[in-house]
């Protein structure tokens, strides 16, 4: 009986844990930092739902790899402002399969970006890249490790994935977490030639992560879309908000919507 009463106890511990969580994710989301552009897009990408399923706390340490131009940043920055810790792992000179200029253009837009506000000064600015040995974040730090459409492995296909998944479980403190958003290929075009497309099989994440040492733990469908059919003449950047292909079928691909992508968590063992 006390057992049973114990278990119940955690259940509703972890449940008022996580409702908390996600008011503070709610209250980031309106911080005057971020752009009105940014939230024009959260309900397509669903951010207060997507970090309260990797279990991010404002207590957390959190490694954001790639940021970009730093959309989750908007949010993981004030939200982990007072109590936790947020390292942006942007690109690196060692990541020589895209365009220096591209990459250091996008380091400088976002460290200007960190400088436009009190509330990023204390995020702290690393590097990621999939193929080279650098550390993302002090080995066995970070609680949660966030790689949010990513598409590194469109380079390298199954090794950029194996290397960057062995950087990301040594930053991760025993027990965290491994966040992954990434576009899911549909299982019928798994013998097409997708692998410059942007999606890739969820498949051979689960099997790669595996590989790695982690422990899959759940799936969600909160960013699936149906109208995605992945077969796109540019890609995943056909699509909202890239529209690679300009005017031309525009109100086609705005009428698809976001990618179609999968959401899953993965832990690194407690022992």
């Amino acid at each position: 009986m006390l057992t049973k009463l114990l278990g119940v106890s955690l259940l509703l511990l972890a449940s008022q844990t996580s409702f908390t969580a996600s008011a503070d994710i709610s209250q980031a989301l309106q911080h005057e930092a971020r752009t009105e552009a940014n939230k024009l897009r959260d309900g397509a990408r669903k951010p207060e739902q997507t970090l309260a399923f990797f279990e991010v706390t404002p207590q957390s340490t959190v490694v954001e790899v790639w940021p970009g131009a730093g959309w989750y940043t908007e949010v993981l920055a004030p939200l982990l402002a007072e109590q936790g810790k947020l390292y942006a792992a942007h690109f690196s000179d060692k990541f020589s399969l895209l365009p220096a200029d591209y990459m250091q253009k996008g380091r400088t837009d976002f460290k200007n970006k960190l400088a436009s506000h009190p509330v990023y000064k204390n995020v702290s600015v690393t590097e990621f890249a999939p193929l080279a040995d650098i550390a993302i974040a002090p080995a066995g730090s970070a609680d949660v490790v966030l790689s949010i459409r990513n598409q590194f492995y469109i380079f390298d296909g199954e090794t950029s994935i194996k290397h960057a998944l062995a950087n990301f479980y040594q930053a991760l403190k025993p027990g965290g977490v491994l966040g992954v958003v990434a576009p899911q290929l549909p299982d019928h075009l798994l013998n097409s030639d997708w692998k410059k497309s942007g999606y890739v099989p969820e498949q051979l994440w689960l099997d790669l992560a595996k590989q790695a040492g982690f422990s899959f733990e759940a799936r969600s469908d909160m960013l699936l879309n149906p109208k995605d059919t992945a077969d796109h003449p540019a890609g995943i950047w056909s699509l909202p908000p890239t529209l690679a292909g300009g005017e031309k079928d525009k109100a086609k691909y705005l009428a698809i919507g976001e990618v179609n992508q999968m959401v899953l968590k993965f832990r690194k063992p407690a022992n």
